[in-house]
């Protein structure tokens, strides 16, 4: 195999080798730094995807000698915490992944600095307590509308209280809890799979995601009617978060036991016949990749992550294998679709915009730049406005092309995105609202009230 730069092999991930003792040894870790900084440092070509890049680089230019080699490694934090872990200079910039053998993974580097940052309890316990999603999400669904009162921006009081105290920033829209969970509201439905649609026969287990279960449950409600009126059968399931938001705090022991516990059950659907669906970028990407990278021996793990789908691209795949129900309708105003970075990283192509493009008379445009969120990045004080200022360039693409819809697979960059377009309209300019794409295609076929 050619390992030379410009060879036409398909980039490769080594399992994350977590375990072993060597992981977390404090010379090999800065050793490792080091060599990929310096290949950094001769390349540059991430020098606008992210802050850690500029970071770096500063710090290489205005050290002693302007090399890696002067840099002093208390220095690195200032680099790894500005790393969202979005992937995109993996992705799309680096020409030094691996097969090559220079051997770049800027993204999993930083990810073992900050287990190492992690083992030494040097990570601000706060965002690892922001990461129990499952565990917050069922306390304020207790009472979710006095948690949604007190964490409203509107809320002036309260949120100056939630900044100083736990350093989420006042200026940050959060999301808000539903009244039901999207597992309670799926029992309620009562429309059955169409049995003369192309797709009758079919079975997906709808893995319903931390966030549309607890949050946005309107894009379960949408994908689960959407599916049901292509003639397949639905099984919205839950057993827990995916782990992304452990994975972000490098709680790599806490990603492996989510791993187990979510591959559990939905292996059992896989031996009745079902195809694995999920309804947020994030979500696909762990299932798909980073689960077998940290928890390879596991057979179920495995198993899973060939057999998972993003929603646009099951829907995708209907219309190419079996067709799609007639009945679509134009959408107007046009729409825009963000192209998220655990989308991109999921290497299937625009799913969401190919998707989109089966709507008839819908002009359909795309913005492939990250929205600089990142989870727990985007929300806490300390990071928030690099958040904004790599967002902004996102948000000011989307504007520009002047569409009336606007939709993301990744529910908080468009959150991220809706309230930097928003906060920065004039009067009389229209407020967006992002959508999940597959809520757009409820809606061209007349499932949702917008679409009646």
């Amino acid at each position: 195999m050619d390992k030379k730069e410009g060879s036409l092999s398909a980039p490769t991930r080594h399992i994350i080798d977590w375990n072993n003792p060597n992981y977390l040894d404090e010379k090999a870790v800065d050793d490792e730094m080091r060599r990929q900084f310096d290949v950094c440092h001769g390349c540059r070509r991430c020098f606008n995807l992210c802050d850690s890049f500029p970071t770096l680089f500063d710090l290489i230019d205005e050290s002693k000698d302007e090399d890696v080699a002067s840099v002093d490694s208390k220095e690195f934090p200032k680099v790894v915490d500005k790393c969202t872990l979005c992937d995109m200079c993996y992705m799309v910039k680096c020409p030094y992944v691996p097969p090559h053998e220079l051997n770049i993974d800027f993204p999993h580097l930083m990810l073992r600095y900050r287990k190492l940052q992690n083992s030494k309890n040097e990570l601000n316990a706060i965002p690892k307590e922001l990461a129990k999603i499952d565990r917050n999400a069922k306390v304020a669904g207790i009472a979710p509308s006095i948690a949604n009162w007190g964490s409203s921006r509107n809320n002036k009081i309260s949120r100056i209280l939630m900044e100083k105290t736990i350093g989420i920033d006042k200026q940050v829209e959060l999301p808000k809890f539903a009244k039901k969970t999207f597992i309670r509201l799926s029992k309620d439905e009562k429309m059955l799979p169409n049995n003369t649609a192309p797709g009758f026969g079919k079975k997906v287990a709808l893995f319903a995601t931390c966030y549309v279960n607890y949050n946005n449950t309107e894009v379960g409600v949408a994908a689960q009617k959407v599916l049901l009126n292509n003639g397949i059968e639905v099984k919205p399931v839950y057993p827990g978060c995916c782990g992304m938001p452990f994975l972000e705090q490098a709680e790599l022991d806490k990603v492996k036991s989510q791993s187990e516990i979510v591959s559990d059950e939905l292996c059992k659907y896989i031996d009745e016949g079902y195809d694995i669906v999920t309804l947020t970028a994030s979500c696909g990407l762990m299932l798909k990749s980073e689960w077998p990278l940290i928890n390879p021996d596991n057979k179920k793990v495995i198993k899973l992550s060939q057999h998972v789908f993003d929603i646009d691209q099951y829907v995708v795949e209907l219309a190419k294998k079996e067709g799609l129900k007639e009945g679509l309708n134009p959408i107007d105003g046009g729409i825009t679709v963000h192209n998220a970075c655990h989308a991109r990283a999921q290497n299937m192509g625009n799913k969401a915009a190919e998707m989109l493009k089966l709507l008839p008379e819908t002009n359909v445009e795309v913005v492939e730049r990250c929205a600089g969120h990142g989870g727990t990045f985007g929300v806490m004080k300390d990071t928030h406005k690099v958040a904004v200022k790599f967002g902004k360039t996102a948000a000011r693409q989307i504007k520009n092309k002047g569409q009336k819809n606007i939709v993301s697979d990744c529910p908080l960059a468009g959150k991220h995105l809706g309230q930097l377009i928003n906060d920065t309209n004039t009067d009389g300019e229209l407020n967006i609202n992002p959508k999940h794409p597959i809520e757009l295609m409820a809606e061209s076929y007349g499932l949702t009230k917008e679409g009646k």
